[in-house]
């Protein structure tokens, strides 16, 4: 099973919006997806419809050590996609675990429960660092980071997510290495040369960070992304041709580009998503 964390301190960079899309983009290419909503805002486990909603959360899963799949297993209405919904609405969590001996490595020691159901695991966290936050990243293969295409998101990245990073390098004393880290620039508005020149300087900014890598696929600025969210869709099956007129590709090829740029061993599972599949997979679900 892969493990990805959709990291940032910062709030606001569109986590949820990626993990939700990813994660749906994936589940029709057939792969079984597991989401993990670690923040305190559920808005992740309200994107979904679901067909199953279990009797418990993340809340049972880290406090009680919870590992019987339909106690904290959720059903969302896309074939292949579960859920693991947020509960901790009043942020105990944050506290148990920063108190418990192995609170930052609960939810990698949980893990081995999960792996033989799931292909991938998708994390969303809090934006801001806290003791879950670390948690996640510690547990994951890879790190996935949204960034605004904004010099002040780019120097608050550096600040609070890089810090991170180094903050968890001792545990690689035990065995367990910081993930890699992969920047996701977000929003992007492609009529903008303002936005051109600020990308550019991302790439120059982060060019040497060793660890991190600034991935080549961007997510542009379009209407599809609400509107999906607004559907309860994931956007590749609102927004599978590009409209007349438009420079930015289809949400579908968007989607598409990142998940085989972060997962290429997948890559033919991931051209099987076609404009026809999209439309078959959204007409059966409202059958």
């Amino acid at each position: 099973m892969q493990v990805i964390s959709v990291i940032s301190t910062k709030g606001g960079m569109g986590k949820t919006t990626i993990a939700a899309n990813l994660g749906g983009f994936a589940a029709d290419a057939g792969l079984r997806v597991l989401l993990v909503d670690l923040d305190v805002q559920p808005t992740l486990s309200s994107y979904f419809s679901l067909n199953q909603q279990a009797v418990g959360g993340i809340y049972e899963l880290l406090a009680f050590n919870e590992q019987v799949p339909e106690q904290v297993i959720s059903r969302t209405a896309v074939h292949g996609l579960d859920l693991i919904l947020s509960n901790d609405d009043k942020g105990q969590l944050n506290t148990l675990l920063l108190h418990a001996p192995d609170g930052r490595l609960r939810l990698r020691h949980l893990l081995p429960s999960f792996a033989p159901h799931y292909d991938l695991m998708l994390i969303d966290t809090q934006g801001a660092r806290s003791v879950m936050l670390e948690m996640a990243v510690l547990a994951s293969d890879l790190a996935l980071s949204p960034v605004t295409p904004e010099i002040l998101a780019a120097r608050e990245l550096r600040r609070g997510t890089l810090q991170l990073l180094d903050d968890i390098t001792p545990y690689r004393h035990l065995g367990i290495a910081p993930p890699p880290l992969h920047l996701l620039i977000n929003r992007v508005h492609s009529v903008s040369s303002n936005a051109r020149a600020i990308q550019q300087a991302l790439h120059q900014l982060f060019r040497r960070q060793v660890g991190v890598s600034l991935l080549a696929t961007s997510i542009p600025a379009i209407e599809a992304y609400p509107r999906a969210a607004t559907l309860s869709q994931p956007v590749h099956r609102v927004e599978h041709r590009r409209p007349h007129g438009r420079v930015a590709p289809a949400a579908l090829e968007t989607i598409k580009t990142l998940a085989r740029e972060l997962l290429p061993q997948w890559e033919d599972r991931f051209d099987g998503v076609t404009p026809a599949t999209c439309r078959r997979a959204a007409h059966v679900e409202y059958r």
